[in-house]
């Protein structure tokens, strides 16, 4: 039985590939409207974790259920569909398109621009570009970001391209953003800023889960958070209780 309120679950979630074992039993309850932490060493699984929950990955056993619709085989683009969207910790980028070319392509999963109407409704496809540059500007100006517009992502230091990322992922609207190391690489200034993004993402009604390895980062930021380990889940509660978790400490310091 999924709780009242929560917007994803994931039960006894398992992923192997070959004799590696990603993911172990994992059960997480994500709860609407709330910014969940997702943290762990190097090798944890938890980019395993998104991988599957978007559908790049099958599990290998358990089960996802998205608003209670369960989306434990289905690809990725209809997963998008259902209003998730993410981010990935390598920020790929289109580097021969401008900032705004790549931000745009993140409405292009609606399946609205069919051949049928490029070929037969040439005015419609273009009132339907025109919408969505006007959507990728509101985004980069949300994500502080409008002057990068024209710029060749090719042209982008690693910060602004995780911020590109960030703003792609947005303009489809999704109900629950999936943020993959958001942070990796930025100073402690470029991670204030983010921090602030998220927050302010969060504020309009977006639930968010933001994988990292720091512990500082989202321990400001998150609600709950949930730690993984080998694979598998060695912790869950508030900040505080994660920061104080004997369990934690050792999965990062060692004995």
């Amino acid at each position: 039985m999924i709780e009242e309120k929560s917007m994803l679950e994931v039960k006894n979630l398992s992923k192997s590939f070959g004799g590696v074992q990603a993911l172990k039993d994992v059960n997480i309850n994500i709860q609407k409207n709330k910014i969940h932490g997702l943290i762990g060493p190097n090798g944890a699984g938890k980019s395993t974790l998104f991988n599957v929950v978007s559908g790049l990955y099958p599990p290998t056993e358990g089960k996802v259920w998205f608003n209670s619709i369960e989306t434990s085989y289905l690809a990725p683009d209809k997963i998008s569909r259902l209003g998730i969207s993410r981010t990935f910790q390598d920020a790929r980028l289109v580097p021969n398109m401008t900032v705004l070319d790549n931000v745009m392509t993140g409405q292009c999963f609606t399946g609205y621009n069919s051949f049928l109407n490029l070929f037969f409704k040439p005015f419609y496809f273009s009132c339907q570009e025109r919408k969505i540059k006007k959507q990728a500007i509101e985004v980069l100006k949300f994500i502080g970001i409008p002057d990068y517009a024209d710029f060749w992502t090719s042209e982008l230091v690693w910060v602004e391209r995780q911020m590109v990322q960030v703003a792609r992922a947005l303009i489809s609207d999704p109900q629950l953003l999936l943020l993959d190391e958001p942070s990796a690489g930025m100073g402690i200034e470029e991670t204030k800023v983010l921090s602030n993004v998220i927050r302010e993402i969060n504020k309009k009604g977006v639930t968010i889960i933001v994988v990292s390895h720091d512990i500082k980062f989202i321990s400001e930021i998150s609600d709950w958070i949930t730690v993984l380990d080998f694979g598998e889940k060695i912790s869950e509660g508030n900040p505080e209780q994660i920061r104080n978790d004997p369990i934690v400490i050792e999965a990062y310091l060692g004995e």
